[in-house]
């Protein structure tokens, strides 16, 4: 079984041939690291999808679905995610957005609301700086594919490369979808860096205006959830003030805590007067005696089934 397991997450070599640049004008290889994407929290999309490691500076969305298409043909490759890049939009409470979830609202207003909150997102983006954006050397990225087949032959396909010989080559059939980079990657760079000083401006304010509106929300909704009960009937414990609610774990373990000292107490209040134990102690000693009848007619009755038996001869 470890043996297996040390299979699955071992990685294949996925070479990529480097055509030659003006900075550096010879050929070259580039080895990414590629296995079936097990991350510690499972997600529906893992059975699809692979993990990257060592993955090249300049490495774009259409690059990959070009080294994709080479290896097993167009139509199994969906999309990429890189590690390193920002994400867009606000950052949301869990507990918010969970609780969200929950409520019963009509889909109207919910469309509503979702369409509200990707206006503000978008006048909230500051305007682009670069052109293209380029990795930290040795990144990682998640590539997400059509379904579970495609990973199978992808990974068919990496396999059967060191005998083939057919690498992907890097930046091929990808020219006139992805900016150049260089001297033209600098200048358009200078070019944007003279943003509109009102458009910003009203960028930053739409951030923080948003932001505010969140942040009021989230301590409404924590006031909500610290003094609703939950199925059975307690109410969640709170930490730190009357500010959030505490964790779930927290709120279980109080409510053992308050279940065990109950119990204790019943135990405690159960034989409290003298008499009280005396009837316990005679009740305890009939049902022993009850007990011990009954086995002893079990017994009985075996010893007579055994006395009729007469073997044939």
């Amino acid at each position: 079984m470890a043996t297996d397991e040390a299979k699955s997450n071992a990685f294949a070599i996925l070479p990529i041939r480097m055509p030659a640049v003006p900075s550096f004008p010879h050929a070259t290889m580039h080895e990414i690291r590629i296995r079936r994407n097990e991350p510690k929290i499972p997600t529906p999309n893992d059975s699809r999808s692979l993990y990257l490691k060592n993955i090249p500076t300049d490495s774009t969305e259409s690059h990959f679905r070009a080294v994709f298409a080479h290896l097993v043909g167009a139509g199994r490759f969906e999309t990429i995610l890189f590690h390193d890049e920002a994400q867009a939009g606000l950052v949301v409470d869990p507990a918010h957005a969970t609780k969200m979830d929950g409520m019963a609202r009509k889909r109207k207003m919910m469309h509503l609301e979702a369409q509200e909150r990707a206006r503000e997102d978008e006048a909230a983006r500051l305007p682009t700086l670069w052109t293209r954006t380029l990795h930290k050397s040795g990144g990682t990225a998640v590539v997400l594919l059509a379904d579970e087949k495609s990973v199978q032959l992808v990974m068919k396909a990496v396999a059967k490369l060191p005998k083939t010989k057919k690498f992907p080559t890097w930046g091929e059939n990808v020219a006139d979808e992805v900016p150049p980079l260089g001297a033209p990657w600098l200048s358009a760079h200078l070019q944007l860096c003279r943003v509109d000083k009102a458009a910003t401006q009203n960028a930053v304010h739409a951030f923080f205006d948003a932001f505010n509106r969140r942040e009021k929300e989230a301590v409404e909704m924590a006031k909500r959830l610290r003094n609703e009960p939950d199925e059975d009937g307690f109410v969640t414990v709170t930490r730190g003030g009357r500010a959030a609610p505490a964790s779930r774990s927290e709120a279980e373990e109080a409510r053992e805590k308050m279940v065990g000292k109950e119990a204790k107490k019943k135990l405690e209040t159960k034989d409290f007067y003298r008499f009280q134990h005396r009837e316990r102690r005679k009740q305890e000693q009939v049902a022993l005696l009850q007990r011990f009848d009954e086995d002893r007619r079990k017994v009985d009755a075996l010893r007579e089934k055994r006395n009729k038996f007469r073997p044939e001869t």
